[in-house]
């Protein structure tokens, strides 16, 4: 039995629409990003690249955990700086490790998840969330520290559907996962974008991520060096020998698809 039901009901009233001009973002005086200008239309949106590209440091400036220069817009207005104003603004952000609190049950995990809304429309949220998570509903009482690391994040994404967001921003949700769980959190990120809730995902995982998603990124060492549509992008020569395993020179690079990504566009 699958964890999730076929179709979502706990997205947002419309799809986000968020443009990123120049921004940079680090840490104290060192700085990961540099210039960063991308867009995430509404559906699936992956950032890829590889370990220390920036990925996270990314999500993390957008979602207000850490100073960012530079512009982000929300449908045409300024993205606040302040988390829980961003989480009022309709963006949700499942982040690495999961961030559960363990010794609360499932169901506990959850309604934290919907701080934002109205007491009232609580439990309607939290029986939506047993509706598009059926296993969910026969853990209901389980503590969140005893599941393991693929139902753990089953609840994270639930939780972060909670608050209806119109944007939600998944950070490596696959990782550590059993191909199998793997398999089913990329096709439930594809089912929630296709539901109206448009999507943001940065995945190392690039062969499934680019199968599931409509655009991607490519960030390395705080830039970003290639971009297109996902399928362009996953027939892309020097894109695949650079992370997708094929065989590959020592001076092949990323930078270098860029130009390759180009010239394969003017003959789609």
């Amino acid at each position: 039995m699958m964890w999730h039901r076929p179709g979502f009901t706990l997205g947002g009233a419309r799809e986000a629409h968020l443009k990123v001009r120049n921004l940079s973002a680090g840490y104290g005086p060192m700085l990961v990003l540099r210039g960063i200008t991308l867009e995430v239309k509404p559906g699936l949106t992956v950032i890829l690249g590889p370990n220390g590209a920036g990925k996270t440091t990314l999500l993390r400036a957008l979602n207000g955990l850490i100073p960012r220069g530079g512009e982000v817009l929300l449908d045409g207005d300024d993205l606040p700086e302040k988390t829980h104003e961003i989480v009022k603004a309709g963006v949700a952000l499942v982040a690495e490790g999961r961030q559960l609190f363990p010794q609360m049950t499932v169901t506990e995990n959850l309604e934290l998840g919907a701080w934002l809304v109205p007491k009232a429309e609580r439990p309607r949220r939290i029986e939506q969330a047993f509706n598009d998570f059926p296993k969910l509903r026969e853990r209901a009482q389980q503590l969140a520290g005893t599941m393991s690391g693929g139902e753990q994040q089953m609840v994270a994404v639930a939780r972060a559907m909670m608050c209806a967001p119109r944007l939600l921003m998944l950070d490596e949700p696959s990782l550590g996962l059993a191909p199998r769980m793997v398999d089913e959190l990329l096709s439930i990120a594809r089912r929630i974008a296709d539901a109206g809730t448009t999507v943001l995902m940065v995945e190392q995982n690039v062969k499934k991520a680019l199968a599931v998603a409509d655009r991607g990124y490519v960030l390395e060492r705080g830039a970003l060096v290639a971009s297109g549509p996902a399928k362009l992008l996953a027939r892309s020569t020097v894109v695949r020998e650079a992370y997708l395993g094929a065989a590959s020179s020592e001076t092949t690079t990323a930078a270098r698809a860029v130009q390759q990504t180009v010239k394969e566009s003017a003959h789609v």
